[in-house]
């Protein structure tokens, strides 16, 4: 079985912070090696689509949770996860189909049996959604969120790697 990874970066480029997800994964690209899809998109409506089919989906994106400007968390929310809330990742102001964010997307995609096996989000905290460039404690976390998506895809690269084992070697020896 072929494992389709993607790490996907979300968020307006113009619209301050929210521009961290497309400038976390320009630079994740060049590391992430050749069987791994980078992309960005504006709309969290698109995710639904984007990820289908995929194993792997790691995205990046700008979060309002009260917490300090710059600050990276990491949500788990593929197929095995417990759903997100319904106020986790809500919508910031993107003009997406009514307020659908995130945790829209996410569980809309869990609906259709489009949502990865393995999902990390990796939130960066906002400090502004004004048009404009990034806020400079946004700025100075592009680093550690590079480095905790390598780490996030990495990880669920080798789980995936390691189902993918258990299931030739069970087929092997159901065949013996």
């Amino acid at each position: 079985m072929t494992t389709r990874a993607m790490v996907i970066g979300l968020g307006q480029p113009d619209r301050g912070d929210d521009a961290v997800g497309a400038a976390v994964a320009a630079r994740v690209a060049p590391l992430a090696g050749p069987h791994v899809t980078v992309l960005t998109r504006e709309d969290p409506t698109a995710l639904v689509q984007s990820w289908d089919g995929a194993q792997i989906a790691v995205l990046i994106d700008a979060i309002v949770s009260g917490g300090e400007p710059g600050a990276v968390t990491v949500r788990h929310a593929g197929v095995d996860d417990a759903p997100l809330p319904t106020d986790a990742f809500a919508a910031a102001g993107r003009g997406g189909s009514h307020a659908f964010g995130v945790a829209g997307a996410v569980e809309l995609s869990r609906t259709l049996g489009t949502l990865p096996r393995h999902v990390a989000i990796v939130g960066v905290e906002a400090a502004t959604f004004d048009h404009g460039p990034m806020s400079s404690h946004v700025v100075a976390a592009i680093d550690d969120a590079v480095a905790i998506v390598i780490a996030e895809l990495a990880r669920a690269l080798s789980d995936v790697e390691d189902v993918e084992l258990d299931e030739a070697e069970a087929g092997a020896s159901s065949c013996a």
